[in-house]
């Protein structure tokens, strides 16, 4: 097990030099130090509101979505994180509480980064702090465009947003068709601020016009340019 952890802890720095740039022998060996791999199930919780942020966090494995409950304990997914994603740190840098909840749409492995460390390497390294620029630069905005979709879209054209996204994200099996994500109703209402309700009709009315195709919580995307017609059209 100890090997196992250590040759994918390799893996990660590895990685993280693809995204962040060249690391010093030295900044290798200290995330060797100080990560931590852990491993969730799916709806096990990552963090929650009001926690105090101390780490940073990357999916590695999995499917992972953050969330915010809303008024009268209504849920509204935020953002649905792909492998190899930072997320969890916004409220570190900005001297808060977390604003959202992230939970573990299916079995998922989280890499975890103690933020002082980070800040060290950010410090020492201009590349890992350009590239956090970015990161929270690009993140603000898609958050600008989603306010404005989730608030001006009708309602197909925000559940055909959904499913694009998640098509984005996470892909689709060897079909080339089925969606590689099997979220449930709610979830998918949530991701698409709409009610289990409409997002079923809808669903079931894209089906009709053989947009998709339904079998359990698998979705094929069977007209891919239709949905996006849909989508930007509102």
């Amino acid at each position: 097990m100890a090997e196992m952890q250590n040759n994918n802890k390799s893996e990660i720095i590895y990685s993280l030099s693809q995204l962040w740039g060249p690391l010093s022998e030295e900044h290798q060996n200290t995330l060797l130090d100080n990560i931590q791999i852990t491993s969730f199930k799916k709806n096990q919780l990552i963090y929650k509101d009001f926690d105090g942020p101390t780490r940073m966090m990357l999916l590695y494995q999995g499917k992972v979505k953050v969330f915010k409950m809303g008024i009268g304990g209504r849920s509204q997914i935020i953002r649905a994180i792909k492998p190899m994603e930072f997320f969890g740190f916004r409220a570190y840098f900005a001297a808060e509480d977390y604003k959202t909840a992230a939970m573990a749409l299916e079995e998922s492995t989280i890499v975890f980064f103690d933020m002082e460390v980070i800040v060290q390497l950010m410090k020492e390294n201009f590349n890992i702090s350009f590239f956090y620029l970015k990161h929270l630069s690009k993140e603000l905005g898609h958050s600008d465009d989603r306010t404005v979709n989730l608030t001006q879209k009708h309602i197909r054209g925000r559940l055909a947003e959904a499913l694009l996204l998640l098509k984005n994200n996470y892909g689709t099996e060897e079909d080339g068709y089925t969606l590689s994500i099997y979220l449930s109703r709610e979830d998918l209402a949530s991701l698409s601020n709409m009610t289990t309700s409409n997002a079923i009709r809808t669903l079931s009315s894209f089906a009709y016009e053989k947009i998709i195709a339904i079998d359990g919580r698998k979705i094929k995307i069977v007209n891919d340019e239709e949905l996006k017609k849909i989508s930007q059209l509102g």
